[in-house]
């Protein structure tokens, strides 16, 4: 005959009913598993869109010295270029660091640590890659257009992207919590 309290373990293991939940900020009700799973779960697929786009880039500057005008370069975009080849290698490096993290604390319960440290090593990354992205702009523009169309290129690649991460947040916090946005479709009658 099994023990009684065998099902409420289980159950807690499994998140089941028997498991303590809580309200989160954001309305759910999930145990402390679950909710770090769910975070670990989104944070992996950030990671997945952040590690693809500094394969695409990568991937760019490699085939770029194998290409007959690459001789063309003055010696400042050969510099541009070798530092944007060392910053998209470096952009690998927090990928790398999650996926170490994980592993090394893989069914040792610190999945709600290592999703935090997570995110913090995604936001390093998501800065690379936005340097990355905007130097990649500005060595082509530089190469096809000229020094100025480079640096304005590289300026204008800077803004964007730190400009979004400024405003995009101000936008959502100047909105009361459940009021919708009239241009948003979702909230259109049919």
């Amino acid at each position: 005959m099994a023990d009684s309290t065998d099902g409420a373990a289980g159950a807690m293991r499994a998140g089941g009913p028997a498991a303590e939940t809580s309200l989160g900020v954001d309305g759910r009700e999930e145990t402390p598993n679950q909710r770090a799973d769910r975070n670990w779960n989104e944070l992996l697929q950030e990671v997945r869109v952040t590690q693809t786009s500094t394969q695409i880039l990568g991937a760019f500057l490699l085939a770029v010295a194998f290409q007959p005008r690459f001789t063309e370069l003055d010696d400042y975009q050969r510099a541009l270029y070798l530092v944007l080849v060392a910053v998209a290698a470096l952009a690998t490096a927090p990928a790398l660091a999650l996926v170490m993290l994980h592993r090394k604390h893989f069914g040792t319960l610190q999945k709600a640590r290592v999703v935090l440290t997570g995110n913090r090593l995604l936001k390093a990354n998501l800065v690379i890659v936005s340097v990355l992205t905007a130097g990649v702009a500005s060595l082509v523009f530089d190469f096809v257009l000229g020094r100025t169309a480079g640096f304005v290129a590289l300026g204008a690649g800077v803004l964007v992207n730190f400009g979004l991460w400024a405003f995009i947040p101000l936008a959502q916090y100047r909105r009361r919590p459940g009021e919708v946005n009239p241009a948003d479709d979702r909230h259109a009658a049919p």
